[in-house]
């Protein structure tokens, strides 16, 4: 299955009551496993997920550590780039140069890097103190 497949199928499970506003994330890792999610909504807001985190906890838990491809897509007019929070949670598992198509419903695609969606990114070494 694509990446795309994956990301569009999950999609049409997120549970959105409130925005009415789905996303779907799929995620794989460099031996080629597919991990997917989609955004959960809480009335409680924020305490909802994103796709992508939903995709990266899976991901995780299956023993996976390593993002070597992403795809996020949403029915929008245009590709809807992931919030500061889901760029930091691909930039924990994913190179610098690892690519995120983001895509709309329609067809329409934008691919990325990690970098490009978040240039400066806190990693591991800014806390090393030697």
């Amino acid at each position: 299955m694509s990446l795309r497949q994956a990301a569009l199928t999950v999609r049409e499970n997120a549970y959105v009551p409130y925005s009415r506003y789905k996303v779907g994330a799929a995620l794989r890792t460099p031996d080629g496993q597919i991990f997917v999610g989609c955004n959960v909504e809480n009335v409680a807001n924020p305490e909802g997920t994103s796709a992508e985190a939903g995709a990266n906890a899976a991901m995780v838990a299956a023993g996976q550590t390593e993002i070597a491809e992403a795809y996020v897509i949403a029915d929008a007019a245009r590709p809807v780039p992931p919030c500061g929070g889901c760029r930091q949670k691909l930039a924990e598992f994913a190179k610098g140069g690892t690519r995120v198509t983001l895509a709309t419903t329609d067809g329409v695609e934008e691919p990325v890097t990690v970098a490009e969606l978040l240039p400066g990114a806190f990693d591991a070494s800014h806390m090393d103190r030697t």
